[in-house]
């Protein structure tokens, strides 16, 4: 048990450097004339962009409900997909899954740690 805190104890460690030095390039960043220059073009131009793909956006209104409806339907299947997946390793049978190329495919689990409260 005391390895898995000396574990979780190095990556916070490695985090918290990792944020300092994000910072001090930010600092770096904000202190540059050049940087803020280019970013405030960048930004002008994002909003051009934005008002050319929101006139675009409008004629195909149709296509992106039913883009959006996709996206629900996708994301149910990969859920009922994940939980006959895990079922099917509980009970101890096997794991099979071609594609249309005979690809075979292998699940993969992962596990994540959340902070309570």
């Amino acid at each position: 048990m005391e390895r898995i805190q000396e574990v979780f104890n190095k990556i916070e460690e490695i985090k918290k450097e990792q944020r300092e030095i994000k910072k001090s390039y930010r600092d770096a960043l904000s202190n540059s004339q050049e940087y803020q220059d280019v970013v405030e073009k960048l930004n002008t131009l994002k909003d051009r962009k934005k008002q050319i793909e929101e006139g675009i956006k409008d004629d195909f209104n149709s296509e992106f409900t039913r883009l959006e409806d996709l996206k629900i339907d996708l994301e149910a299947e990969k859920e009922m997909l994940s939980d006959i997946a895990l079922n099917k390793l509980v009970k101890g049978e096997k794991l099979e899954i071609k594609d249309k190329y005979d690809n075979q495919y292998e699940p993969i689990f992962s596990v994540k740690f959340k902070k309570l409260g």
